[in-house]
């Protein structure tokens, strides 16, 4: 009887933490899937691709809870997204993959040392995996889709008008697409850093 109401009370003490990941991944899940709308083109970039910072969600999630979660925020986002989706879900799953890449590397790091500088090396792993990520997952997944809707040639020239000198799309991929996946997951880590110290312990319902 002993031994049974140590299991129920250890159970009892660590379902208020489950439940309050749950929770707060919903929300970060909900925000990030807002981000994904207010995305903006940039300059010095073809007009089909666009920025969102719909990422700096899932960081903050893999930061407070550990890396699974971030995954989770991901996942979730870009499930609600396939129901406005204009790709078949190619472009959700490149997402999801992107977003994967970025805060795994960011969660587990700063899991193993829970510290400002131990986070902003995870972090900036992860924006290094996760702009090398975008260069495969781009031409392998995302760009053949696209060839249904607009020319090889057309993408080609997009780029070309910004760059002559760029002749293939994985060049082109290389040289505009890698930076600008890196960029913009540095965005969400420049987003998190300084809110983070002050929102994780509302999101943990930690008091200090």
């Amino acid at each position: 009887m002993k031994n049974e109401a140590i299991s129920n009370n250890t159970v009892s003490q660590s379902k208020p933490v489950n439940v309050r990941a749950l929770a707060v991944t919903g929300m970060l899940s909900a925000l990030a899937f807002a981000l994904m709308y207010l995305e903006f083109p940039v300059p010095l970039m073809p007009p089909f691709i666009k920025m969102d910072l719909s990422d700096f969600p899932a960081l903050i999630a893999a930061y407070c809870f550990g890396p699974l979660w971030g995954i989770c925020v991901c996942l979730i986002k870009n499930l609600i997204h396939l129901f406005f989706s204009s790709t078949g879900g190619v472009g959700e799953l490149a997402n999801f993959l992107l977003g994967a890449l970025f805060v795994i590397p960011a969660g587990l790091v700063y899991k193993l040392k829970k510290s400002r500088k131990s986070a902003l090396i995870g972090a900036i792993i992860g924006a290094v995996v996760m702009a090398l990520g975008s260069l495969v997952t781009n031409n392998f997944i995302v760009y053949p889709v696209y060839y249904n809707f607009m020319p090889k040639e057309a993408i080609l020239a997009a780029y070309q008008a910004i760059l002559p000198s760029v002749k293939t799309i994985p060049q082109c991929l290389l040289i505009f697409n890698v930076p600008f996946t890196f960029v913009k997951a540095m965005i969400s880590v420049i987003i998190v850093f300084p809110t983070y110290k002050y929102l994780s312990p509302i999101l943990k319902g930690k008091n200090s």
